[in-house]
Formats: structure tokens, sequence, C-alpha cells
């Protein structure tokens, strides 16, 4: 361990003196001197030792606040965050790549400057930490810059989860809540497809993570870095290897309130899942699944149209374009109709080939970035197992050209709403090819969101990140047809992580999950799913309950959709008007009523909607059932001093307690009001 040298005086001595005296000394008498100063020397190192043990502390204070500090710790080389006036430690952040032994001096670089810290690690790297402008009324923030000052320098800093819950940050498969159960290896912190994908981040991705402790970790959006999940130990934020970045980021002591959006769209969604070999078989396809939901009672709603089918409809020009307007809704009347469109195109259309020849069509595709006097040449990724170009958002006549071309098949087909997949990912990324500046990160899909929300209301797109202030839906990521954390399990902690990060106007998966798993056409998961998306901003179904289930499921289906109308929509509508004037999430943790019980960071499997705070004066409570076969669960009650009121049984319970073994069978899901 290496100790910073003490400051001392020592005067000077009378060499000419000191050096004739000695001269003049005997044998003996220098033998003795010289023990002496041996002697003596021993002494000092021992003492100096033992100052540095018993008044050396192991922290110290590197910069002060006026709500809480800064420390450095010098046993394991960590920056601490303390709370004020008490020092309660409320951050723990392990520092990587640099000595970590060693303290900083007792005057900093930045020593004239009361508001800012600074040390440098000779020829490793330098940390400046500085007290940064309150954001809102009663914040504290400290921003932390890492610099390397070598190539071979891989900045990493580790976020402990010991006592602290974290939630934020990316989607993931199997999404956890708090998100110290997740697990994943070290990559880049942008949105991407889990279903090429499973192990690398999901969709839904913000630079933001918020501590049980009340802090809050904010990356900066221009600086490129890996995150990694070490599951119940830490999340680590780290610099690419080579790159001479630096690594940046935001600690706030109160959580930030996030976005705006807007209403739900009309509900249920019923995708359509028939013959799509040419218009003709689509139209006939649409027109009997019509038939069927007014035979079933289930008249409402929306019929969602895939990419593919929406395609082929769109290569086939048969109803003239004077009588679009009157012919087209037609298709799905007394329903609305919703399509689906991407930012790819095949390499065999027609579009994409005719690009090829020049002009300004050549334009409309990211493309590798030329050799100097060389042409530009497409970059070619796959989407839905085929070749695709993908659409360049930094050419103001694409985008003009795809919005245009959108707003055509949307008024062709009647549509009300427009789908668009594909949004997320870095194409440049995947294939390990240098990005154009405004497209860095999950560039392309900030860009591409901003130019899609100009559609109108009806828009629903796949991804978010820095988007959620637009009038935007969002689509979940498809989740298995299981009980897994992939499948029904993943469904709350999802709700939870999207409302966190600001898109409270989501569309979940189908009911019973799209993606084939473990337990498909189970009539048990899909009542258990149907039960909490009953509660969710827009009911979806893939299979309609009448080819997967009973009689009593149909019916089932048919209160839980009278029950979203009639009780769950003007409570999301009322709050969401709370949520634009104040920012809270209309889908809150039970944490949201009890932030001091340690319990409430680790309850996923329930959720509040709303609080008595503003506009209203209750709060709903649901806690479905997650696990295969049982008709009991454990509730927690959050909101000490507060009573619940159980709207199946009428029966009053205290909050800030645990109903143990509470029934809830087949036919019920636990709603309790506050």
């Amino acid at each position: 361990d290496r100790t910073m040298p003490l400051s001392r005086h020592t005067g000077q001595l009378p060499e000419s003196t000191w050096t004739l005296g000695f001269r003049e000394m005997t044998e003996p008498w220098k033998g003795a001197v010289g023990c002496l100063g041996v002697a003596v020397f021993f002494a000092m190192t021992i003492g100096i030792i033992s100052w540095q043990a018993l008044e050396q502390s192991p922290e110290e204070w590197v910069l002060r606040g006026r709500a809480a500090g800064m420390l450095w710790e010098r046993g394991r080389g960590a920056l601490l965050l303390r709370a004020l006036p008490a020092g309660r430690p409320v951050l723990a952040i392990a520092v990587g790549s640099v000595p970590a032994t060693e303290p900083p001096p007792p005057r900093d670089r930045c020593w004239h400057d009361g508001g800012q810290f600074c040390y440098s690690w000779e020829e490793d790297a330098e940390l400046r930490l500085s007290l940064e402008p309150p954001a809102a009324p009663g914040t504290e923030c400290y921003s932390v810059r890492w610099t390397p000052l070598r190539p071979d320098v891989t900045l990493k800093d580790c976020f402990s989860m010991a006592n602290v819950s974290w939630f934020g940050g990316p989607s993931i498969l199997a999404q956890r809540w708090p998100l110290n159960g997740a697990e994943s290896p070290a990559q880049p912190l942008v949105s991407g497809h889990l279903s090429t994908n499973p192990d690398g981040f999901g969709p839904v991705l913000e630079r933001y993570f918020l501590g049980s402790t009340g802090v809050t970790v904010t990356v900066a959006e221009d600086v490129s870095l890996l995150l990694s999940l070490e599951s119940h130990r830490q999340f680590c934020l780290e610099t690419p290897a080579g790159r001479m970045e630096p690594l940046q980021y935001q600690l706030s002591r109160r959580p930030k309130h996030l976005m705006r959006n807007f209403p739900p769209s009309r509900s249920p969604i019923w995708r359509y899942h028939g013959p799509e070999g040419s218009a003709a078989k689509i139209k006939r396809g649409l027109r009997s699944l019509v038939r069927r939901l007014k035979r079933h009672r289930l008249q409402e709603g929306v019929v969602a149209l895939g990419e593919r089918g929406t395609a082929v409809l769109a290569a086939t020009d048969l109803v003239p374009s004077g009588r679009r307007k009157r012919q087209a809704p037609a298709l799905v009347e007394p329903l609305e109709l919703s399509i689906t469109l991407s930012p790819y195109a095949s390499v065999t259309s027609p579009l994409f080939l005719r690009s090829l020849h020049g002009g300004e069509a050549a334009g409309y595709w990211l493309s590798r970035q030329p050799r100097p006097w060389g042409s530009s040449i497409p970059l070619l990724t796959t989407w839905k197992g085929q070749l695709c170009a993908r659409l360049n958002v930094t050419s103001e006549a694409a985008l003009r050209w795809y919005l245009a071309r959108a707003r055509h098949l949307q008024q062709a087909l009647g549509a009300t709403y427009m789908a668009f997949e594909g949004v997320e990912g870095n194409s440049f990324l995947e294939q390990d090819v240098p990005a154009p500046a405004e497209l860095a990160g999950d560039g392309y899909t900030e860009v591409l969101a901003a130019a899609l929300a100009t559609l109108g209301n009806g828009t629903i797109i796949s991804a978010g990140t820095r988007s959620s202030h637009l009038p935007l839906f969002v689509q979940m990521s498809p989740l298995h047809s299981d009980w897994s954390h992939a499948g029904l399990k993943g469904l709350i902690p999802s709700v939870l992580h999207y409302s966190l990060l600001g898109y409270n106007f989501f569309i979940p998966d189908a009911v019973g999950g799209s993606v084939a798993g473990a337990t498909p056409g189970d009539p048990e998961l899909f009542v258990r799913w149907l039960q909490i998306v009953t509660f969710l901003p827009v009911m979806a179904f893939g299979t309609p309950p009448w080819l997967c289930c009973d009689a009593w499921v149909l019916n089932l289906t048919r209160q839980c959709i009278q029950r979203h109308q009639d009780f769950v929509v003007p409570l999301l509508l009322k709050y969401s008007e709370e949520w634009q004037s104040l920012g809270y999430p209309i889908f809150r943790p039970a944490w949201w009523l009890s932030p001091t019980d340690p319990v409430a960071f680790t309850i996923e499997d329930e959720f509040l909607i709303g609080d008595e705070v503003g506009i209203l004066h209750y709060s709903c409570l649901v806690a479905p059932i997650t696990e295969k076969g049982q008709t009991w669960r454990d509730i927690y009650l959050p909101g000490e001093g507060h009573l619940w009121l159980d709207t199946n049984t009428a029966q009053v319970f205290d909050g800030g307690t645990t109903l143990r073994n509470y029934s809830a069978s087949l036919a019920e899901v636990p709603v309790f009001v506050k």
C-alpha cells in the first residue's frame, strides 16, 4: 500500500561543522552514533505508522454540500455519498482501474473552489467531483467525471446493492423488480431486440437508476459505456477499452420525476393471425374475425394487422383512391383497425432496387461511411429473417418520404392506429461499424420516435429512450407463454419498470404471452394473465378466448373487459392528469407508500394505481396470483396508518401489514382500495 508523504519542516544543518566533528570522532564513537541513528530511524518509522493507524480516519471528506457529502474510503478505494447531518450512507461506489488505497491529498487541485474536488492518479486517471446547481428545490446533485490519462486505462465504477434496492436502467427479457435480481455481462447500454438477442438489453431503456436510499444515478447521454449487472452484488458502468473516453454521471439526493404522456387507446386489441397469402385472403380473414367477435359479444376495440399483412395490402391497390375513405373502414367495422410498419426494406423490394440506380432514393437507407472519392454502400442487416436496408433517419428527405407513405397507407386502409416495429437497436454497433455522431448509442431510436410523434396520438412504437415526453404508445416486448420471469412473472416488474421511466401508456403483450413457452394453451395461465391486464392501460389478445378455453373463461373475459372500461380507464384518465402536472408515475410500486420499509422494496408481484395525494382520494392495490395452481398468496399492504378495503369481501385491513395465505380463487383477483 502506498501512503502520501508527510509534510514536515527540516531545518538546515551546518554541513561543514557536522562533517569536521564527525571526522574527529574515534571509531567507537562513530559506531555508537550510527546505532543511535538507526534506532531513531526505526522509532520515527514506527511512530509515523502508528500515527497513520490511530489518527488517520479510513474515510476522508472530499466534498460537502448542504444535505450530503462525498467521502473517499481508503480501505477498498471507494467513493461514498453520505446524508447530513447524521452521516447515513446512501451510496457506495467501488472505483476500478486506479490505485485503490492511495488516499486523496489533504488539499486537492481545485482547493480554491469549494464546490469542486479534483485529484489525479499519475498516468492513470483524473477524478473531478463538483456540486451542480439544484434542478429542483430540495435537490442536491454531484457530478462525477473520470478522465483516462492513458489509452489502455478502462474506467469502471460499480454501485453496491448492499442494503440498496435499485430500479430503472434497461429492460431485460426476464424483468426483475428491483434490478438487484438481474444478471447481465458487460455490454453497450443501448436498446435492442430481445427476440434476436435474448441476453441483451430490451427496447425500453433510460440512463437513469433510482436507489431505495433516495439517490439517483443519471448517466450523461453523450458518453459511450457498458453496463453489467451482478445479481445481488452491484451494477457497473464501464468505458469501452482503448477509446480514451470519459466516464461521467450525476448523483442526486432526490429522485427526479420523469416525463409526460397522453391517455390510453381504445381497448381491447385483437391481433389478427389469419391467412396472409393475398390481399383477398386477408380481407376475408379480417371480416371473419369481426363476425366471430360479434357472435361472442366482443364487438368493441381494435383489430391489429401485423407487418406482413399490412405490406400485402399496401402492395395491392384494389380500392380506387377516391373511394378509400368510404370503403376501407368496412374491413373491420364496427371495430377500428391498426396497421404495422417498420423502418426496414427488403433488398428484394422494388423500392430498394430502384434506389440502387441513384437519385434521391439512394439516400433513403443507412450506409457505411464512404471512403474518400468512394460511393456509399448500404448498411445491410437482418430483420425477421430477411436481408434488409434500414431507413436513414439523418436524411430529411428520407423521413419526409417515410412519413408521407405512412399517412397514405393509414388513409387508404382506414386505419385509426399505426404501430411501428424495429425502432430499437443500433445497426452500426451490431456490425461493429463506426456510426455517425448523431446516431451513436440510442440516437436512431430517439430521432425516429420524434419523427413518428408527428403522425398523431394513435401512434405506437416498439421502443423508448429519451422519448417518454412524446405522445406515443409503447408496445411491450413479447413474453413467453409460461409462469416464469420471461412470462407471467415478468409482467408486473415490466409494468413498474416502464412506468418509473415515464412510459405509463404502454400496450402489454397479448394475454397468455405471444412466445411459445412451457405451457401453451394453459387456461389457468390465460385467466391469471387476463386478471392483471384488466388493470393496465390496454388489454391485448392474440388467441381469442373461445379458441383456448371454455365458456366460463369466455364469460370472464367479457366481465374483465367491462371492468376495464367502467373502472380502470376512468381511473387512469384521472391519474394521467396528475402525472402531467406533477410527473408522478401512474403505476406505482409498494414502496411508494412505504418508503422506509425495506420489505416494500422487494415486492414485485403487486402494484398501485395512484395514491390519495392530488385529484383522487383513494388508490387501488392489485395483488394477483402469479404461481401456477395457487389459490392463495401473501399480500403486503403498504402505508402504515392507512386502511385498505378488499373490493371482493368488503373487509378492512390496516396498512403496513402482510396478509398471510390470503384466499384468491381462480375467478378472483385481490383488489384493495385505500
